[in-house]
């Protein structure tokens, strides 16, 4: 039999040096990464989404970054199939693909070949979800989502209205919860084989670095970032729901002051960082590397694991 063509899988919690890690592993082994960051996926929105800079990138040809309007909704199944033309892509050029980034369900479609179905909008049936978290609140919804699909609300946020609100619509428009579905398409061929790195490290070590990323992004200009996405786009995208943006999108509109605003970043992305760590220890295929060894010894580790012997 055929044996798959390798790619290497790079995730972890916010702010634990994915980055730094993936493109030294690139520039090592000649390979090229392929983003699975929910927010690096808007135009303009940068900062706030800890997007590489082209110095970071150090000439490393990345792809699925920049490319979606923030008031254009994009899905898992979208993701799915465009990461997977990359993949192809990379491979065809005979180098090796990298995929970097921390949002669980992307990197799940890849790894477990996950078909989500591409639900159609049902604006009545959203219409009516908003009304209830501005006349009951989000809580209200959150509940409801925990009776439908309490394995896949273990790792959404109580705060997370984009993500519980989609809950509520897959389960409207199929009949069938997300975690159903997962199982399911799980049933499907792999085209690739995937090797899963996660990258771990102290709790508070974690979150030192997250509240020293929060600070560097507000002096980089954040809250001019927010501003300048509220002018360029006629309505409030759904990127504009993304940790870090709706809490300046608060502190802009009088609701907080600043100094609230960026204390409650800090706050939700430790949780989201959290959140994070609990859904790739779920992995079982998940290898985990120590943020504390150098990064050189980290990459000797993930070529010995996944190519069976040392690339000098």
């Amino acid at each position: 039999m055929q044996e798959k063509p390798k790619v290497i899988v790079i995730c972890g919690p916010t702010a634990s040096g994915k980055t730094a890690l993936s493109i030294a592993l690139a520039k090592k082994i000649g390979g090229e990464i392929v983003s699975a960051d929910s927010m690096q996926i808007y135009k303009d929105m940068d900062i706030g989404s800890a997007k590489p800079t082209k110095e970071e990138m150090q000439g490393i040809k990345h792809y699925m970054l920049d490319f979606v309007s923030p008031k254009e909704r994009y899905s898992v199944a979208e993701y799915k199939k465009q990461a997977e033309q990359a993949i192809q892509e990379i491979l065809q050029k005979g180098k090796t693909p990298i995929i970097v980034g921390g949002t669980g369900l992307y990197v799940n479609s890849l790894i477990y070949g996950i078909e989500y179905q591409d639900t159609k909008i049902d604006e009545e049936y959203r219409e009516k979800l908003e009304k209830i978290v501005v006349e009951e609140g989000l809580e209200k919804l959150y509940e409801q989502a925990k009776e439908i699909d309490p394995q896949a609300m273990e790792t959404i946020s109580p705060n997370d209205r984009k993500r519980i609100i989609r809950v509520l619509e897959i389960y409207h428009e199929t009949g069938k919860n997300k975690t159903q579905q997962e199982i399911e398409s799980r049933k499907n061929e792999v085209k690739y084989d995937y090797k899963v790195f996660a990258i771990t490290m102290e709790r508070s070590i974690l979150y030192e670095r997250i509240n020293k990323r929060v600070d560097i992004m507000v002096e980089q200009g954040l809250i001019q970032e927010v501003q300048n996405l509220i002018q360029k786009y006629d309505q409030y995208p759904t990127a504009m729901q993304a940790l870090g943006y709706k809490e300046i999108k608060q502190y802009l509109e009088g609701n907080t002051s600043k100094e609230e605003a960026i204390e409650t970043i800090k706050q939700e992305t430790r949780r989201y960082a959290k959140r994070q760590l609990t859904w790739f220890r779920k992995n079982k295929e998940t290898i985990w590397l120590d943020a504390s060894k150098k990064i050189e010894d980290n990459i000797e580790n993930i070529l010995k694991i996944t190519f069976k012997y040392d690339i000098v």
